[in-house]
Protein backbone atom coordinates (compact mmCIF):
# COMPACT_ATOMS: atom_id res chain seq x y z
CA UNK A 1 0.00 0.00 0.00
CA UNK A 2 3.19 2.50 -0.14
CA UNK A 3 2.45 5.59 -2.13
CA UNK A 4 -1.05 4.88 -2.60
CA UNK A 5 -1.88 7.80 -4.51
CA UNK A 6 -4.99 9.76 -2.80
CA UNK A 7 -8.31 10.26 -5.17
CA UNK A 8 -9.72 13.53 -4.53
CA UNK A 9 -11.96 15.56 -6.81
CA UNK A 10 -10.11 19.40 -6.53
CA UNK A 11 -13.14 21.81 -6.20
CA UNK A 12 -13.27 24.78 -9.05
CA UNK A 13 -10.75 26.92 -7.63
CA UNK A 14 -11.54 30.06 -8.90
CA UNK A 15 -15.02 31.54 -8.26
CA UNK A 16 -17.13 33.32 -9.80
CA UNK A 17 -20.66 35.51 -9.04
CA UNK A 18 -22.23 34.94 -12.26
CA UNK A 19 -23.94 31.77 -14.04
CA UNK A 20 -21.92 29.42 -15.24
CA UNK A 21 -22.71 28.21 -19.26
CA UNK A 22 -23.97 25.32 -18.22
CA UNK A 23 -27.05 27.53 -16.42
CA UNK A 24 -28.44 27.21 -20.47
CA UNK A 25 -29.48 23.41 -19.41
CA UNK A 26 -33.11 24.29 -19.56
CA UNK A 27 -35.24 24.00 -16.62
CA UNK A 28 -37.94 21.77 -16.07
CA UNK A 29 -41.55 22.91 -13.45
CA UNK A 30 -43.63 20.40 -11.69
CA UNK A 31 -45.70 20.44 -8.73
CA UNK A 32 -45.63 18.01 -6.15
CA UNK A 33 -48.25 17.87 -3.41
CA UNK A 34 -47.56 16.70 0.32
CA UNK A 35 -49.30 17.59 3.47
CA UNK A 36 -52.37 19.55 1.31
CA UNK A 37 -50.06 21.79 -0.08
CA UNK A 38 -48.87 22.38 -3.47
CA UNK A 39 -44.83 22.89 -3.87
CA UNK A 40 -43.09 24.20 -6.87
CA UNK A 41 -40.59 22.32 -8.02
CA UNK A 42 -37.70 23.07 -10.79
CA UNK A 43 -35.30 20.49 -12.28
CA UNK A 44 -32.19 20.61 -14.35
CA UNK A 45 -29.99 17.83 -15.99
CA UNK A 46 -30.74 14.46 -16.80
CA UNK A 47 -32.91 12.44 -14.35
CA UNK A 48 -30.60 9.41 -14.48
CA UNK A 49 -27.53 11.17 -13.06
CA UNK A 50 -27.19 11.10 -9.39
CA UNK A 51 -30.31 13.36 -8.26
CA UNK A 52 -29.11 16.17 -5.75
CA UNK A 53 -32.15 18.28 -4.19
CA UNK A 54 -31.50 22.19 -3.10
CA UNK A 55 -33.34 23.31 -0.42
CA UNK A 56 -32.71 27.24 0.42
CA UNK A 57 -33.44 28.89 3.49
CA UNK A 58 -35.43 32.40 4.85
CA UNK A 59 -36.22 34.74 3.11
CA UNK A 60 -34.87 32.84 -0.26
CA UNK A 61 -36.49 31.01 -2.82
CA UNK A 62 -35.01 28.44 -5.21
CA UNK A 63 -33.47 30.93 -7.18
CA UNK A 64 -30.72 31.71 -4.76
CA UNK A 65 -29.39 28.47 -5.58
CA UNK A 66 -29.08 29.62 -9.58
CA UNK A 67 -25.38 29.71 -8.99
CA UNK A 68 -25.02 26.33 -7.59
CA UNK A 69 -27.76 24.86 -9.84
CA UNK A 70 -25.99 25.31 -12.86
CA UNK A 71 -22.58 24.30 -11.87
CA UNK A 72 -24.05 21.03 -10.81
CA UNK A 73 -26.84 20.48 -13.82
CA UNK A 74 -23.65 19.31 -16.07
CA UNK A 75 -23.61 16.37 -14.30
CA UNK A 76 -26.21 15.64 -11.85
CA UNK A 77 -30.07 15.59 -11.49
CA UNK A 78 -30.25 19.01 -9.73
CA UNK A 79 -34.26 19.52 -8.15
CA UNK A 80 -34.84 22.53 -6.35
CA UNK A 81 -38.33 23.72 -4.66
CA UNK A 82 -39.82 26.80 -2.89
CA UNK A 83 -40.31 25.56 0.50
CA UNK A 84 -44.20 25.52 1.76
CA UNK A 85 -45.16 29.68 2.37
CA UNK A 86 -42.21 30.83 -0.42
CA UNK A 87 -41.97 31.47 -3.89
CA UNK A 88 -44.46 29.89 -5.76
CA UNK A 89 -45.55 27.31 -3.79
CA UNK A 90 -48.43 27.07 -1.37
CA UNK A 91 -49.50 28.82 1.72
CA UNK A 92 -50.29 27.21 5.15
CA UNK A 93 -53.37 28.66 6.67
CA UNK A 94 -52.08 28.78 10.01
CA UNK A 95 -48.29 28.59 11.87
CA UNK A 96 -48.77 24.49 13.15
CA UNK A 97 -48.50 24.28 9.42
CA UNK A 98 -44.61 25.52 9.42
CA UNK A 99 -43.32 23.00 11.87
CA UNK A 100 -40.63 20.76 11.12
CA UNK A 101 -41.94 17.57 11.17
CA UNK A 102 -43.96 19.03 7.77
CA UNK A 103 -41.39 20.22 6.31
CA UNK A 104 -39.51 17.43 6.64
CA UNK A 105 -42.06 15.50 5.08
CA UNK A 106 -42.39 17.70 2.18
CA UNK A 107 -38.41 16.91 1.39
CA UNK A 108 -39.71 13.35 1.52
CA UNK A 109 -42.34 14.30 -0.55
CA UNK A 110 -40.39 16.09 -3.50
CA UNK A 111 -37.12 12.97 -3.18
CA UNK A 112 -40.13 10.46 -3.78
CA UNK A 113 -41.45 12.15 -6.65
CA UNK A 114 -38.22 12.93 -8.56
CA UNK A 115 -35.97 10.08 -7.86
CA UNK A 116 -38.77 7.19 -7.27
CA UNK A 117 -36.14 4.52 -7.65
CA UNK A 118 -32.82 5.91 -6.20
CA UNK A 119 -31.77 7.53 -2.61
CA UNK A 120 -31.23 11.74 -3.54
CA UNK A 121 -28.05 13.64 -1.95
CA UNK A 122 -29.41 16.38 -0.42
CA UNK A 123 -27.94 20.17 -0.06
CA UNK A 124 -29.30 22.97 2.22
CA UNK A 125 -28.88 26.00 3.39
CA UNK A 126 -29.67 28.44 6.38
CA UNK A 127 -33.31 27.43 6.96
CA UNK A 128 -33.96 24.78 4.30
CA UNK A 129 -30.78 22.79 6.58
CA UNK A 130 -32.75 23.97 9.83
CA UNK A 131 -35.88 21.94 7.68
CA UNK A 132 -33.45 19.02 6.11
CA UNK A 133 -31.80 18.38 9.27
CA UNK A 134 -35.44 16.99 10.51
CA UNK A 135 -35.62 14.44 7.26
CA UNK A 136 -31.89 13.71 7.61
CA UNK A 137 -32.38 12.70 11.13
CA UNK A 138 -35.85 10.66 10.93
CA UNK A 139 -35.08 6.87 11.40
CA UNK A 140 -34.12 5.05 8.44
CA UNK A 141 -33.47 8.35 6.23
CA UNK A 142 -30.27 6.07 4.92
CA UNK A 143 -32.14 4.57 2.88
CA UNK A 144 -33.37 7.54 0.98
CA UNK A 145 -30.69 10.16 1.73
CA UNK A 146 -27.26 8.77 0.62
CA UNK A 147 -25.64 11.92 2.01
CA UNK A 148 -26.06 15.59 3.19
CA UNK A 149 -24.49 18.84 2.57
CA UNK A 150 -25.34 21.29 5.34
CA UNK A 151 -24.81 24.95 5.55
CA UNK A 152 -25.37 27.98 8.09
CA UNK A 153 -28.29 25.94 9.56
CA UNK A 154 -28.02 23.73 12.29
CA UNK A 155 -30.42 20.72 13.32
CA UNK A 156 -32.41 22.98 16.57
CA UNK A 157 -32.67 19.47 18.55
CA UNK A 158 -28.95 19.37 18.60
CA UNK A 159 -28.55 23.43 19.08
CA UNK A 160 -30.99 22.88 22.37
CA UNK A 161 -28.64 19.99 23.49
CA UNK A 162 -25.58 22.26 22.76
CA UNK A 163 -27.25 25.11 25.16
CA UNK A 164 -28.10 22.64 27.70
CA UNK A 165 -24.43 21.40 27.80
CA UNK A 166 -22.88 24.96 28.21
CA UNK A 167 -25.72 26.10 30.71
CA UNK A 168 -24.92 22.88 32.40
CA UNK A 169 -20.83 23.44 32.56
CA UNK A 170 -20.91 27.53 32.56
CA UNK A 171 -17.00 27.62 31.53
CA UNK A 172 -15.85 30.81 30.69
CA UNK A 173 -15.70 29.63 27.30
CA UNK A 174 -18.93 28.24 27.09
CA UNK A 175 -20.37 31.32 28.84
CA UNK A 176 -18.69 33.52 26.01
CA UNK A 177 -20.06 31.05 23.41
CA UNK A 178 -23.60 31.27 24.35
CA UNK A 179 -23.32 35.28 24.50
CA UNK A 180 -21.77 35.62 21.27
CA UNK A 181 -24.49 33.16 19.89
CA UNK A 182 -26.82 35.60 21.53
CA UNK A 183 -25.30 38.39 19.92
CA UNK A 184 -25.59 36.91 16.35
CA UNK A 185 -29.12 35.63 16.79
CA UNK A 186 -30.53 38.40 18.07
CA UNK A 187 -33.17 38.84 15.21
CA UNK A 188 -34.89 35.59 16.23
CA UNK A 189 -35.69 37.18 19.22
CA UNK A 190 -37.27 40.14 17.24
CA UNK A 191 -39.00 37.48 15.26
CA UNK A 192 -41.30 37.19 18.22
CA UNK A 193 -42.75 40.67 18.89
CA UNK A 194 -46.06 40.84 18.01
CA UNK A 195 -46.34 43.20 14.62
CA UNK A 196 -42.58 44.04 14.96
CA UNK A 197 -40.85 42.32 12.61
CA UNK A 198 -43.60 41.82 9.90
CA UNK A 199 -43.84 45.71 9.63
CA UNK A 200 -40.27 45.76 9.39
CA UNK A 201 -39.93 43.75 6.53
CA UNK A 202 -43.18 45.53 4.65
CA UNK A 203 -42.35 48.99 5.82
CA UNK A 204 -38.09 49.33 5.61
CA UNK A 205 -36.50 46.02 5.56
CA UNK A 206 -37.55 44.29 2.08
CA UNK A 207 -36.45 47.44 0.31
CA UNK A 208 -33.18 47.89 2.09
CA UNK A 209 -32.20 43.92 1.35
CA UNK A 210 -30.49 44.75 -1.51
CA UNK A 211 -28.09 46.93 0.50
CA UNK A 212 -28.14 44.83 2.97
CA UNK A 213 -26.62 41.79 0.86
CA UNK A 214 -23.97 44.53 -0.83
CA UNK A 215 -22.86 46.06 2.30
CA UNK A 216 -23.12 43.13 4.87
CA UNK A 217 -22.65 40.17 2.87
CA UNK A 218 -20.02 41.29 0.24
CA UNK A 219 -23.40 40.21 -2.86
CA UNK A 220 -23.26 41.88 -6.13
CA UNK A 221 -26.73 43.53 -7.18
CA UNK A 222 -27.73 41.45 -10.30
CA UNK A 223 -31.51 40.72 -11.85
CA UNK A 224 -33.50 38.05 -10.08
CA UNK A 225 -31.60 38.67 -6.41
CA UNK A 226 -33.18 39.23 -4.45
CA UNK A 227 -36.58 37.18 -5.85
CA UNK A 228 -39.43 39.69 -6.64
CA UNK A 229 -41.43 38.21 -3.94
CA UNK A 230 -39.02 39.03 -1.44
CA UNK A 231 -41.43 40.69 0.80
CA UNK A 232 -44.17 38.26 1.18
CA UNK A 233 -41.76 35.39 1.70
CA UNK A 234 -39.98 37.20 4.18
CA UNK A 235 -43.38 38.09 5.91
CA UNK A 236 -44.60 34.24 5.48
CA UNK A 237 -41.35 32.90 6.59
CA UNK A 238 -41.34 34.65 10.16
CA UNK A 239 -43.73 31.65 11.15
CA UNK A 240 -40.70 29.14 10.93
CA UNK A 241 -39.25 30.53 13.68
CA UNK A 242 -42.41 31.04 16.22
CA UNK A 243 -43.87 27.61 15.12
CA UNK A 244 -40.52 26.14 16.25
CA UNK A 245 -37.56 27.56 17.84
CA UNK A 246 -39.22 28.01 21.39
CA UNK A 247 -40.63 24.37 21.70
CA UNK A 248 -37.94 22.82 20.62
CA UNK A 249 -34.94 24.44 22.36
CA UNK A 250 -37.10 23.53 25.35
CA UNK A 251 -37.71 20.01 24.56
CA UNK A 252 -34.64 18.42 22.48
CA UNK A 253 -35.09 15.49 20.93
CA UNK A 254 -31.77 12.83 20.55
CA UNK A 255 -31.82 13.50 16.91
CA UNK A 256 -28.92 10.92 15.53
CA UNK A 257 -28.17 9.97 12.00
CA UNK A 258 -26.97 7.15 9.62
CA UNK A 259 -26.20 9.30 6.91
CA UNK A 260 -23.05 11.10 5.69
CA UNK A 261 -22.96 14.49 6.02
CA UNK A 262 -20.47 17.43 4.85
CA UNK A 263 -20.85 20.10 7.21
CA UNK A 264 -20.16 23.42 5.57
CA UNK A 265 -18.51 25.90 7.67
CA UNK A 266 -19.13 29.63 6.01
CA UNK A 267 -15.89 31.32 8.09
CA UNK A 268 -17.03 34.90 7.44
CA UNK A 269 -20.99 34.02 8.97
CA UNK A 270 -22.60 37.38 10.92
CA UNK A 271 -25.36 34.77 12.12
CA UNK A 272 -23.85 31.02 12.48
CA UNK A 273 -21.20 30.65 14.69
CA UNK A 274 -18.68 28.04 13.93
CA UNK A 275 -18.48 26.69 17.65
CA UNK A 276 -22.36 25.70 17.09
CA UNK A 277 -21.03 22.18 15.44
CA UNK A 278 -19.06 20.96 18.42
CA UNK A 279 -19.57 17.91 19.26
CA UNK A 280 -21.77 17.20 16.47
CA UNK A 281 -20.33 13.95 16.09
CA UNK A 282 -22.26 12.96 18.81
CA UNK A 283 -25.29 12.46 16.69
CA UNK A 284 -23.54 12.58 13.12
CA UNK A 285 -20.57 9.35 13.12
CA UNK A 286 -20.01 10.15 9.54
CA UNK A 287 -18.91 13.66 9.83
CA UNK A 288 -16.96 15.26 7.21
CA UNK A 289 -15.89 19.36 8.01
CA UNK A 290 -15.16 21.63 5.18
CA UNK A 291 -14.71 25.45 5.37
CA UNK A 292 -15.40 28.39 2.91
CA UNK A 293 -14.38 31.64 3.16
CA UNK A 294 -17.69 33.45 2.47
CA UNK A 295 -20.29 35.46 4.23
CA UNK A 296 -24.24 33.68 4.74
CA UNK A 297 -25.29 34.76 1.52
CA UNK A 298 -21.92 35.55 -0.26
CA UNK A 299 -21.31 31.33 -0.22
CA UNK A 300 -23.92 30.92 -2.85
CA UNK A 301 -24.67 34.24 -4.61
CA UNK A 302 -20.69 35.13 -5.16
CA UNK A 303 -18.97 31.28 -4.87
CA UNK A 304 -21.98 28.71 -6.39
CA UNK A 305 -18.92 27.17 -7.84
CA UNK A 306 -16.89 26.74 -5.21
CA UNK A 307 -20.04 25.35 -3.05
CA UNK A 308 -20.71 23.06 -6.24
CA UNK A 309 -17.38 21.61 -6.05
CA UNK A 310 -17.71 20.65 -2.56
CA UNK A 311 -20.70 18.95 -3.02
CA UNK A 312 -19.57 17.21 -6.69
CA UNK A 313 -16.44 16.11 -4.28
CA UNK A 314 -18.87 14.60 -1.76
CA UNK A 315 -21.25 13.19 -3.98
CA UNK A 316 -18.55 11.31 -5.85
CA UNK A 317 -16.84 10.33 -2.36
CA UNK A 318 -19.84 8.75 -1.36
CA UNK A 319 -20.85 6.58 -4.38
CA UNK A 320 -17.12 5.53 -3.91
CA UNK A 321 -17.69 3.82 -0.95
CA UNK A 322 -15.03 6.94 1.41
CA UNK A 323 -17.56 7.84 3.60
CA UNK A 324 -17.57 4.62 5.80
CA UNK A 325 -17.84 5.55 8.99
CA UNK A 326 -16.61 7.33 12.15
CA UNK A 327 -14.55 9.38 11.93
CA UNK A 328 -14.27 10.91 8.25
CA UNK A 329 -12.41 13.70 8.14
CA UNK A 330 -12.63 14.33 4.45
CA UNK A 331 -9.66 17.09 4.68
CA UNK A 332 -6.38 16.83 2.57
CA UNK A 333 -3.13 17.51 4.99
CA UNK A 334 0.54 18.58 4.07
CA UNK A 335 2.86 17.87 6.80
CA UNK A 336 6.74 18.18 6.12
CA UNK A 337 9.16 16.52 9.10
CA UNK A 338 6.45 13.60 8.83
CA UNK A 339 9.02 10.68 8.97
CA UNK A 340 9.48 10.74 12.66
CA UNK A 341 8.96 12.48 15.64
CA UNK A 342 6.02 15.52 16.19
CA UNK A 343 5.74 14.96 12.08
CA UNK A 344 4.76 11.35 11.93
CA UNK A 345 2.23 11.48 15.59
CA UNK A 346 0.46 14.47 13.88
CA UNK A 347 -0.15 12.23 10.20
CA UNK A 348 -1.31 9.38 12.18
CA UNK A 349 -3.97 11.53 14.08
CA UNK A 350 -4.96 12.75 11.27
CA UNK A 351 -5.39 9.49 9.08
CA UNK A 352 -7.51 8.04 12.20
CA UNK A 353 -9.74 11.01 11.67
CA UNK A 354 -9.96 10.00 8.04
CA UNK A 355 -7.51 12.41 6.17
CA UNK A 356 -5.89 12.37 3.36
CA UNK A 357 -1.99 13.07 3.57
CA UNK A 358 0.44 14.78 1.60
CA UNK A 359 3.93 13.78 3.46
CA UNK A 360 7.37 15.31 3.26
CA UNK A 361 10.80 14.29 4.77
CA UNK A 362 14.46 14.39 3.75
CA UNK A 363 14.14 11.16 4.71
CA UNK A 364 12.23 9.63 1.82
CA UNK A 365 12.16 6.26 3.53
CA UNK A 366 10.73 7.98 6.86
CA UNK A 367 8.23 9.37 4.93
CA UNK A 368 7.17 5.94 3.15
CA UNK A 369 6.89 3.93 6.61
CA UNK A 370 4.57 7.07 8.03
CA UNK A 371 2.64 7.01 5.09
CA UNK A 372 2.13 3.04 5.76
CA UNK A 373 1.59 3.43 9.17
CA UNK A 374 -1.44 6.18 8.17
CA UNK A 375 -2.88 3.82 5.44
CA UNK A 376 -2.95 0.68 8.33
CA UNK A 377 -5.23 3.36 10.63
CA UNK A 378 -7.53 4.53 8.12
CA UNK A 379 -5.90 7.62 6.36
CA UNK A 380 -5.20 7.86 2.46
CA UNK A 381 -1.14 8.83 2.37
CA UNK A 382 1.17 9.54 -0.44
CA UNK A 383 5.13 10.27 0.92
CA UNK A 384 7.52 12.76 -1.23
CA UNK A 385 11.30 13.56 -0.81
CA UNK A 386 11.64 16.88 0.25
CA UNK A 387 14.32 19.58 0.97
CA UNK A 388 12.38 22.55 3.12
CA UNK A 389 15.08 24.83 3.04
CA UNK A 390 15.37 24.71 -1.07
CA UNK A 391 12.66 27.31 -1.89
CA UNK A 392 12.28 26.66 -5.72
CA UNK A 393 11.81 22.88 -4.55
CA UNK A 394 9.11 23.55 -2.17
CA UNK A 395 6.59 25.43 -4.65
CA UNK A 396 7.35 22.55 -7.08
CA UNK A 397 6.21 20.07 -4.35
CA UNK A 398 2.82 22.64 -3.54
CA UNK A 399 2.22 22.47 -7.19
CA UNK A 400 2.71 18.81 -7.28
CA UNK A 401 0.28 18.12 -4.49
CA UNK A 402 -2.47 20.32 -5.80
CA UNK A 403 -2.26 18.76 -9.30
CA UNK A 404 -2.44 15.42 -7.87
CA UNK A 405 -4.87 15.94 -5.17
CA UNK A 406 -6.05 19.31 -4.47
CA UNK A 407 -5.33 22.40 -2.54
CA UNK A 408 -4.83 20.95 1.15
CA UNK A 409 -6.88 22.23 3.58
CA UNK A 410 -4.41 22.01 6.78
CA UNK A 411 -0.51 22.57 6.24
CA UNK A 412 1.92 21.80 8.75
CA UNK A 413 5.20 22.88 8.31
CA UNK A 414 6.95 20.97 11.09
CA UNK A 415 10.31 20.33 9.72
CA UNK A 416 13.63 21.47 11.77
CA UNK A 417 16.46 20.69 13.20
CA UNK A 418 18.18 21.08 16.30
CA UNK A 419 21.44 23.31 17.43
CA UNK A 420 22.89 24.00 20.80
CA UNK A 421 25.35 26.92 21.23
CA UNK A 422 26.32 30.78 22.47
CA UNK A 423 26.26 33.19 19.87
CA UNK A 424 30.12 33.62 19.92
CA UNK A 425 30.31 30.33 19.49
CA UNK A 426 28.27 29.53 16.98
CA UNK A 427 29.80 29.62 13.25
CA UNK A 428 28.12 31.05 9.93
CA UNK A 429 27.95 28.20 8.57
CA UNK A 430 26.06 26.78 11.36
CA UNK A 431 23.64 29.89 11.48
CA UNK A 432 22.58 29.35 7.91
CA UNK A 433 21.78 25.49 8.46
CA UNK A 434 19.73 26.27 11.30
CA UNK A 435 18.04 29.24 9.84
CA UNK A 436 17.82 27.75 6.27
CA UNK A 437 15.55 25.03 7.82
CA UNK A 438 13.81 26.53 10.61
CA UNK A 439 12.97 29.61 9.19
CA UNK A 440 13.12 29.66 5.50
CA UNK A 441 11.77 26.19 5.35
CA UNK A 442 8.68 27.56 7.38
CA UNK A 443 8.41 30.61 4.75
CA UNK A 444 8.45 28.71 2.07
CA UNK A 445 5.95 26.40 3.14
CA UNK A 446 3.99 29.39 4.19
CA UNK A 447 4.17 31.01 1.00
CA UNK A 448 3.72 28.05 -1.84
CA UNK A 449 0.64 26.58 -0.11
CA UNK A 450 -0.53 30.22 1.71
CA UNK A 451 -0.83 31.08 -1.98
CA UNK A 452 -2.57 28.21 -2.96
CA UNK A 453 -4.96 28.48 -0.34
CA UNK A 454 -5.75 31.96 -0.79
CA UNK A 455 -6.62 31.71 -4.55
CA UNK A 456 -8.77 28.64 -3.99
CA UNK A 457 -11.15 30.79 -1.72
CA UNK A 458 -11.96 28.43 0.62
CA UNK A 459 -10.39 29.26 3.49
CA UNK A 460 -7.71 26.59 5.57
CA UNK A 461 -5.00 26.18 8.30
CA UNK A 462 -1.69 26.53 8.33
CA UNK A 463 0.15 25.32 11.45
CA UNK A 464 4.19 26.17 12.40
CA UNK A 465 6.18 24.55 14.51
CA UNK A 466 7.68 26.98 17.02
CA UNK A 467 9.02 26.43 20.20
CA UNK A 468 8.76 27.51 23.63
CA UNK A 469 12.38 28.61 23.05
CA UNK A 470 10.42 31.13 20.42
CA UNK A 471 9.65 32.96 23.89
CA UNK A 472 12.61 31.90 26.46
CA UNK A 473 15.84 32.96 25.68
CA UNK A 474 19.22 30.80 26.28
CA UNK A 475 22.68 31.72 25.84
CA UNK A 476 23.17 28.12 24.86
CA UNK A 477 20.69 28.41 22.18
CA UNK A 478 21.08 31.50 19.91
CA UNK A 479 20.52 30.33 16.53
CA UNK A 480 17.75 27.91 17.72
CA UNK A 481 15.82 30.28 19.63
CA UNK A 482 16.01 32.89 17.25
CA UNK A 483 15.03 30.61 14.59
CA UNK A 484 11.97 29.81 16.72
CA UNK A 485 10.86 33.14 18.08
CA UNK A 486 11.17 34.30 13.86
CA UNK A 487 8.48 31.46 13.28
CA UNK A 488 6.38 32.98 15.99
CA UNK A 489 6.12 36.25 15.37
CA UNK A 490 5.68 35.26 11.33
CA UNK A 491 3.17 33.09 12.35
CA UNK A 492 1.50 36.04 14.38
CA UNK A 493 1.63 38.53 10.95
CA UNK A 494 0.44 35.86 8.68
CA UNK A 495 -2.44 34.97 10.93
CA UNK A 496 -3.35 38.65 10.46
CA UNK A 497 -2.44 38.66 7.00
CA UNK A 498 -5.10 35.76 5.76
CA UNK A 499 -7.89 35.98 8.11
CA UNK A 500 -9.84 37.99 5.49
CA UNK A 501 -9.13 35.11 3.26
CA UNK A 502 -10.77 32.69 6.16
CA UNK A 503 -7.14 30.80 6.64
CA UNK A 504 -5.90 31.06 10.02
CA UNK A 505 -2.36 30.34 11.14
CA UNK A 506 -1.55 28.76 14.30
CA UNK A 507 2.32 28.07 16.16
CA UNK A 508 3.01 25.55 18.02
CA UNK A 509 5.61 25.75 20.87
CA UNK A 510 6.56 22.88 22.63
CA UNK A 511 9.24 22.13 25.30
CA UNK A 512 11.25 18.85 25.95
CA UNK A 513 9.23 16.25 23.67
CA UNK A 514 10.84 12.85 23.51
CA UNK A 515 11.63 13.15 19.64
CA UNK A 516 14.54 12.00 17.92
CA UNK A 517 15.68 15.70 17.17
CA UNK A 518 17.89 15.27 20.24
CA UNK A 519 19.77 12.72 18.56
CA UNK A 520 20.43 14.86 15.63
CA UNK A 521 20.67 17.80 16.70
CA UNK A 522 24.78 19.68 16.90
CA UNK A 523 26.54 21.67 18.82
CA UNK A 524 28.58 24.34 18.52
CA UNK A 525 32.70 24.05 19.63
CA UNK A 526 32.85 20.35 20.16
CA UNK A 527 34.36 17.65 19.06
CA UNK A 528 32.54 14.92 17.02
CA UNK A 529 33.11 12.25 19.68
CA UNK A 530 31.87 15.17 22.40
CA UNK A 531 29.46 16.05 20.37
CA UNK A 532 28.08 11.96 20.17
CA UNK A 533 28.18 12.19 24.11
CA UNK A 534 26.34 15.27 24.11
CA UNK A 535 23.59 14.08 21.73
CA UNK A 536 22.98 11.05 23.81
CA UNK A 537 23.22 12.41 27.42
CA UNK A 538 20.47 15.40 26.48
CA UNK A 539 18.12 12.25 24.86
CA UNK A 540 18.36 10.98 27.65
CA UNK A 541 16.94 13.81 29.37
CA UNK A 542 14.31 14.36 27.22
CA UNK A 543 13.46 10.73 27.69
CA UNK A 544 13.30 10.75 31.25
CA UNK A 545 10.89 14.16 31.08
CA UNK A 546 8.69 11.22 29.28
CA UNK A 547 6.54 13.95 27.02
CA UNK A 548 5.50 12.29 23.54
CA UNK A 549 5.03 13.70 20.88
CA UNK A 550 1.48 12.23 20.37
CA UNK A 551 0.26 14.47 23.41
CA UNK A 552 1.90 17.55 20.26
CA UNK A 553 0.06 16.35 18.12
CA UNK A 554 -3.18 16.20 19.67
CA UNK A 555 -2.56 19.98 20.64
CA UNK A 556 -1.84 20.28 16.85
CA UNK A 557 -5.38 19.34 15.82
CA UNK A 558 -6.52 20.76 18.53
CA UNK A 559 -5.48 24.05 17.13
CA UNK A 560 -6.64 23.61 14.10
CA UNK A 561 -10.61 22.93 15.73
CA UNK A 562 -10.52 25.90 17.51
CA UNK A 563 -8.52 28.52 15.61
CA UNK A 564 -6.02 29.09 18.83
CA UNK A 565 -3.23 31.39 17.05
CA UNK A 566 -0.37 30.35 19.52
CA UNK A 567 -0.20 26.88 21.47
CA UNK A 568 2.13 26.26 24.07
CA UNK A 569 2.50 22.61 24.54
CA UNK A 570 4.42 20.84 28.48
CA UNK A 571 4.64 22.40 31.98
CA UNK A 572 7.61 24.32 30.85
CA UNK A 573 6.16 26.12 27.55
CA UNK A 574 3.32 27.22 29.68
CA UNK A 575 5.04 28.28 32.65
CA UNK A 576 7.56 30.07 30.32
CA UNK A 577 5.08 32.19 28.78
CA UNK A 578 3.31 32.91 31.72
CA UNK A 579 6.80 33.94 33.48
CA UNK A 580 7.45 36.17 30.40
CA UNK A 581 3.97 38.12 30.78
CA UNK A 582 4.65 38.08 34.71
CA UNK A 583 8.33 38.78 34.94
CA UNK A 584 10.39 39.53 31.79
CA UNK A 585 13.46 40.16 34.23
CA UNK A 586 13.21 37.07 35.92
CA UNK A 587 12.82 35.19 31.99
CA UNK A 588 16.66 37.16 31.15
CA UNK A 589 17.76 35.81 34.21
CA UNK A 590 17.27 31.93 33.54
CA UNK A 591 18.67 32.72 30.46
CA UNK A 592 22.07 32.82 31.77
CA UNK A 593 21.83 29.36 32.91
CA UNK A 594 24.01 26.85 30.60
CA UNK A 595 20.58 24.65 29.90
CA UNK A 596 20.84 23.17 26.74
Amino acid sequence: MRNRRIRRAAPSPHPHPHPHPSSSVPERRRTVHSGGLPLAVFEQGDPADPTVILVHGYPDTHVVWDDVAAELAADHHVVRYDVRGAGESGVPHSRAGYRLELLGADLFAVADAVSPDAPVHVVAHDWGSVQSWEAVTAPGAEQRIVSYTTMSGPSLDHLGHWIRHRMRRPTPRHVKQLLVQGAHSWYITAFHLPFLAPATWRLWLARAWPRVLRDLEEVTERPGHPQATLKQDAVRGIELYRANMRPTLRNPRERPTEVPVQLVTLARDHYVGEFLSEGLERWVPRLTRRTVNATHWSALLEQGPVVAGLVRDFVARTAAGEVQGPPDDGRLVVITGAGSGIGRATALAFAERGAALALADLDLPSAQRTAELCELVGGRATAYLLDVSDGAAVDAFAQQVAAAHGVPDVVVNNAGIGHSGTFLQTTEKEWQRVLDVNLWGVIHGCRAFGTLMTERGQGGHIVNLASAAAYLPSKVLAAYATSKAAVLMLSECLGAELAPHGIRVSAICPGIVNTNITRTSTFSGLTPAEQAAKQQRVSRMYARRGFPPEKVAAEILRAVRTGKPVVPVTFEAKAARLLGRLSPALLRRAARLNVG
